[in-house]
């Protein structure tokens, strides 16, 4: 039996794909060269954001085009980078507290409580949860609950309030680990390690190897389960 074929739509112009390929997959098959709006393509990353539309649902959606497979009919258009607010600041100078956050992310305290953030992951994270906590200066909680966020975007494209969610968890996540957190003493000596190049004579022997060599280390290597 012959494979299942969906019509879709890239940037409104039509292909027919088979119906069990992802959206960067059915890209590649339309014979788009992918050099932008993708990258690790196992959902990590972040880079893939996709808007897109099916008939029938008059909801535009959003998605990361690694993780989703093509639906028949589906119009869409990547989003490979979305301008969220990211203000400058100093990580030696800012503190723990509130008033950091007023100062650099003042948009989180009109937040109205939507939850478009949170129903827009791919990462399934409770979104709205962790701005909530980041408003009340609870930063291990919002450090906690952002953790895995791949900062695609997404949840800043759809946020009436104009809320760059994951620059703000980023700073909570950077402030916690300044801050709040025990120090990793074992980080600390391998940084020291580094600076005192110990670790250079290692570093010059792998970039000297061959391709093949390179390859062969890989395949080899001790996996810690």
């Amino acid at each position: 039996m012959s494979e299942k074929m969906f019509e879709i739509f890239i940037l409104g112009k039509k292909y027919i794909v088979p119906s069990t390929l992802t959206i960067m997959d059915s890209m590649e098959y339309a014979g788009y060269k992918l050099k932008k709006g993708c990258g690790c393509r196992s959902g990590f990353c972040g880079a893939c954001a996709t808007i897109y539309r099916v008939p029938g649902d008059k909801e535009l959606k959003v998605t990361l085009a690694c993780q989703a497979k093509v639906e028949d009919g589906m119009y869409f258009v990547q989003l490979p980078f979305f301008p969220g607010e990211k203000p400058k600041y100093d990580i030696e100078t800012t503190k723990a507290n509130i008033e950091a956050m007023a100062k650099n992310y003042p948009e989180i305290y009109k937040c109205i409580g939507c939850n478009s953030c949170t129903k827009g992951c791919p990462q399934d994270l409770n979104v709205m949860q962790y701005i909530a906590y980041a408003q009340r200066g609870e930063f291990e909680k919002c450090s906690h609950e952002s953790f895995d966020c791949v900062a695609c975007g997404i949840c800043a494209s759809r946020c009436p309030a104009g809320i760059t969610h994951y620059n703000t968890s980023l700073l909570v996540r950077r402030l916690t680990g300044k801050y709040l957190e025990k120090e990793a003493k074992h980080l600390t000596q391998k940084v020291n390690e580094i600076n005192n190049g110990e670790h250079d004579k290692p570093l010059e022997e792998v970039r000297n190897k061959t391709i093949d060599e390179l390859k062969d280390l890989y395949n080899n290597r001790i996996i810690t389960k």
